[in-house]
């Protein structure tokens, strides 16, 4: 599994004009699937977001996890981070996962999540979704699992 993640001040997800997810200082996290993943990559990259050590300590020096400044954790849906881009001028998907794949392992990561962390929000899998972010730093890290 993929994460794009991005410390943010802020961060919501909009459907079809109304908000169904919203985070102040936290990550957002887009998700991408692979065919070849399973729960355990499930596990590992949710175990990676929260310990992932991207937050400034009292010295400004990225040194505390999202689970330790108990921020938000907004996990979006976004099958194109496993794209193929490769070769050409046109992106290929046959490096993603199946809708039905990708579905249920984003499903376990968000429900993994909301156990083990207090503040989780997702965005709507399949869904045509607008998300907006201030991403303080900026600071930007590609993760896998």
């Amino acid at each position: 599994m993929i994460a794009l993640i991005q410390r943010v001040s802020e961060a919501r997800v909009n459907v079809e004009g109304e908000t169904i997810g919203e985070i102040g200082p936290g990550l957002l996290a887009l998700i991408g699937v692979t065919p070849t993943d399973d729960d355990g990559d499930a596990q590992r990259l949710l175990t990676r977001m929260l310990k992932y050590r991207i937050f400034g300590d009292e010295d400004g020096r990225m040194n505390l996890s999202l689970q330790q400044i108990e921020g938000g954790l907004l996990l979006v849906p976004q099958f194109t981070l496993a794209a193929d881009t490769r070769h050409g001028l046109r992106p290929g998907f046959s490096t993603a996962a199946t809708p039905d794949v990708g579905r249920r392992l984003f499903t376990l990561l968000v429900e993994m999540a909301r156990v083990e962390h207090p503040a989780v929000e997702s965005g709507e899998f399949g869904a045509d979704m607008q998300v907006s972010l201030v991403n303080d730093g900026p600071v930007t890290f590609w993760l896998e699992s």
